[in-house]
């Protein structure tokens, strides 16, 4: 082997899940099925064509429930996102829209597939939100499997595989990370891929280190080459040399260990060092997710995203559907509460069913609560799911992108006929649910003593605050460096609203990425919030600094930070008052 080919390369991508692993490469072939020939189908072969897409449909979804069935003991709850796949097997979007395809365009079965497929990425990839984004790649996955079902490819079986090695593929799916045998596969890296896919979920359930969205590692590793997997900066090392491997060993010895003392502590209160408690809970998309709140010792849902089950459909979901998985999640995680959030589409979520005129700026459009008031019909199916799943725990209730007082009035009067209709049927419901809102748009802040007035809670989303306050699209390159939750508009404008919130009784929430950043704790303490919610992963690392920190501290130091204008003297009081404690809890030292 050259000097060039041994050289160590590091490539970057994203951290699918924390955690470091060295060993050797091993290539499996997931890329999926390339090249797609469109050929035409005469009138008395579409019967036999059919015949054969439904034949390797069922092919497909018959090996899917095999590994489901072997899987289910390790991946616990997390078993439904296999399941999800299994109901996009014959889901009419996809296996409909495809038959419907070869009857009336007299194509073949693979071609007919691909172009509904395709048509379904786009709908699902022109959405902002890059958790709804990613379900692009559930549909791909779903894809893959009836495809190579179709032209007669067989599936490279994981499970099988006999070495201890780092699995480097271009793809893999749910399924494919479900079958990893932990003895086995360290850790896996992909050239697609990216934090909130389904796969990263599963590899976090799996306490695997991944990195993903690698773009090309599979052109550059060979397997038997020796790389390093770095999931916590999301980076890879290839051919490493002797002294960067002593390096990644000792910072793997640390990092188990610091994991091992801070999860075990985060089942603890997080109680700061002069005995304020604080209430740390996680945001989740799907019931599966609960288990990654327990585990890292949520004390509850702070936001429960409800919008999947609209999105990866054709049309509105029933009640029952939405109440058996309300309920799923309010039973888990009963006695402790579960802020569901009710539906934000259209905006950045768009669903095409649901859409009635393009619109030209969709964020600033008919979205969240603007969507619900104006489809009462949709709006009154998911509060009576809701209202009927809060009889089994604890519920509270979230309007999403509130802008006056007369949203927050039409909402809970729909609720209001809503249990009145309830009540009518005899079905029972949380008579005393607390209703809240989301604080997302800067005119609610100013509202804020109105608002309180007919509010039992607020919850700060600070992805659009800081968004709509500082008028910066954060997905544009060319404006995302000066979205900066630090900036001193965004203190002040958090201040103003938690001491509007205390001087009229009612507690402050933050459920946005502001939330699950550790180095945000000695602000976020010392500007009075009540509560914290964010992705389940970051609870340990927030909880151990929340325990480090005096709030009588935290709240001099927000009387200095409020006198400042620069968002980097911010930072610079912030790394002189704090950056010895940051860099431990990090290092895990």
């Amino acid at each position: 082997m050259s000097d060039i080919e041994t050289k160590e390369i590091k490539l970057t991508g994203v951290s699918g899940s924390p955690g470091i692993c060295i060993g050797k490469a091993y290539l499996v072939d997931k890329e999926g099925v390339k090249v797609i020939e469109k050929y035409f189908i005469s009138k008395k072969e579409l019967s036999s064509e059919i015949k054969r897409f439904k034949s390797a449909a069922k092919k497909a979804k018959d090996e899917l429930r095999k590994i489901i069935e072997d899987s289910s003991d390790k991946l616990g709850d997390h078993i439904n996102i296999l399941k999800t796949h299994l109901v996009l097997h014959e889901d009419k979007m996809l296996y409909g829209k495809a038959i419907d395809t070869i009857k009336k365009d007299h194509v073949n079965a693979e071609w007919a597939l691909k172009k509904v497929v395709s048509e379904a990425k786009v709908m699902f990839q022109s959405i902002s939100d890059p958790y709804i984004k990613g379900r692009a790649t559930d549909i791909e996955h779903v894809y893959d499997r009836i495809m190579k079902s179709l032209i007669g490819r067989k599936e490279e079986d994981i499970g099988n595989i006999d070495k201890r090695v780092i699995l480097v593929a271009h793809n893999l799916s749910p399924a494919d990370t479900s079958q990893i045998q932990l003895e086995r596969i360290m850790g896996f890296v992909t050239d697609r891929g990216g934090k909130t896919s389904h796969t990263a979920i599963i590899a976090r359930t799996l306490d695997i280190p991944s990195v993903l969205g690698l773009d090309n590692a599979t052109g550059i590793i060979k397997t038997d080459d020796i790389i390093i997997v770095d999931g916590i900066e999301g980076v890879i090392i290839i051919h490493p040399e002797d002294e960067t491997i002593l390096h990644y060993e000792d910072l793997k010895a640390r990092y188990e260990e610091h994991q091992a003392v801070i999860t075990r502590e985060s089942h603890a209160p997080a109680e700061t060092k002069d005995g304020i408690r604080l209430n740390i809970m996680g945001n989740i998309e799907l019931p599966e997710e609960i288990v990654s709140v327990r585990d890292y010792g949520g004390d509850g849902i702070g936001l429960y995203r409800t919008e999947f089950l609209y999105l990866s459909r054709s049309n509105f979901p029933r009640e029952d559907e939405l109440f058996e998985q309300y309920k799923e999640v309010v039973e888990l995680m009963s006695p402790s509460p579960v802020t569901i959030r009710t539906l934000d589409i259209n905006g950045d979520k768009e669903v095409a069913y649901a859409s009635e005129n393009d619109e030209a700026n969709p964020a600033l459009g008919l979205r969240a609560i603007r969507f619900c008031l104006k489809r009462q019909e949709v709006f009154k199916t998911q509060l009576r799911a809701i209202l009927r799943a809060s009889a089994f725990g604890n519920v509270r209730i979230m309007f999403p992108m509130i802008s006056g007082v007369e949203e927050v009035l039409e909402a809970k009067k729909i609720l209001s006929d809503v249990s009145q209709a309830l009540d009518k049927e005899g079905i029972l419901y949380k008579k005393d649910i607390e209703i809240g809102i989301m604080i997302e748009v800067p005119s609610a802040v100013v509202m804020a003593d109105a608002l309180a007035d007919v509010s039992d809670f607020f919850s700060i989303g600070t992805n659009d605050l800081v968004q709509y306050l500082l008028a910066i699209d954060r997905g544009n390159k060319q404006v995302a460096y000066l979205y900066h939750p630090l900036h001193p508009a965004v203190i002040r404008m958090i201040k103003f609203l938690v001491d509007v919130a205390k001087s009229k009784g009612i507690k402050v929430f933050m459920c946005g990425e502001m939330a699950g950043d550790p180095y945000n704790m000695p602000l976020l303490l010392g500007l009075g919030l009540d509560e914290l919610s964010m992705n389940p992963q970051s609870i340990p690392a927030v909880k151990k600094i929340v325990k480090s920190i005096k709030v009588k501290e935290s709240i001099k130091f927000v009387d200095e930070v409020i006198a400042e204008s620069s968002t980097t003297k911010i930072h610079e009081m912030m790394q002189n008052k704090y950056g010895e404690l940051f860099s431990k809890i990090k290092s895990g030292i």
